[in-house]
């Protein structure tokens, strides 16, 4: 049942669900596609998540009550929310273990496995890029297997390299700059996730279909060197 709820003095939340799932996520990106569209005056911001909205707006033009009332008749549309969502895909080669990925050794543990394992489960799957945050392009991808699922560190690292795919309990991802970071570091990316330099500058965006391709060093070397 979806929800309209006061969010602070300035936003609103609409919920959609407390599960993590794709037809909720569908529902959250069709409706702020849907709100983008729509234009409300006064609305400054949207901000999806995995079940949920945040609407953000400038309460000298809009008050809640006249904001959840154009919401509710965006939300009366949901049965022609769009049904292009997940059409996009993409292969993300990355080259797992070693110093490339220094927690596969961890992970295959925690889990009974052995690090090759490990890789064939996570390259056997086809993920959807749920949401986007966390840093400029992050992807937090759905539908990995808890066969692989693992803690994160106690102690994040200060410094995580740019294209590092990690686990992070029951998720995966991949950091699309250097930062800061507490997931399980199985792999790395030679792809820029990425790039100012580009319109628009991230590779990577919800609804997604996300597919790793295990490749070795020299194929990582390659794919590198041509996109740069």
């Amino acid at each position: 049942m979806t929800e309209i709820i006061p969010y602070g003095d300035k936003a609103v939340l609409v919920k959609f669900g407390n599960k993590i799932n794709l037809k909720i996520n569908a529902l959250v990106h069709s409706f702020d596609a849907l709100l983008a569209k729509k234009k409300i005056e006064g609305v400054i911001e949207s901000i999806p998540a995995y079940s949920s909205v945040t609407v953000i707006y400038d309460p000298k033009i809009l008050d809640f009550n006249s904001l959840a009332k154009e919401l509710k008749t965006l939300l009366k549309k949901g049965r022609h929310f769009h049904s292009d969502f997940h059409n996009e895909s993409i292969e993300i080669p990355v080259v797992y273990g070693g110093s490339y990925g220094p927690d596969l050794e961890f992970v295959a543990q925690y889990n009974n496995l052995s690090p090759q394992e490990v890789v064939k489960i996570h390259t056997s799957r086809e993920y959807v890029v749920y949401m986007v945050g966390f840093t400029p392009g992050f992807a937090y991808l759905g539908g990995m297997s808890s066969k692989i699922a693992t803690p994160r560190l106690s102690n994040p690292r200060e410094s995580v390299p740019a294209g590092s795919v990690g686990i992070g309990g029951s998720q995966t991802g991949i950091y699309p700059i250097e930062s800061p970071g507490g997931w399980r570091i199985i792999g790395r990316t030679p792809l820029k996730l990425f790039n100012m330099q580009k319109e628009p500058p991230v590779l990577l965006k919800p609804g997604m279909k996300v597919k790793f391709v295990s490749i070795d060093e020299s194929e990582y070397q390659r794919v590198r060197e041509s996109s740069e």
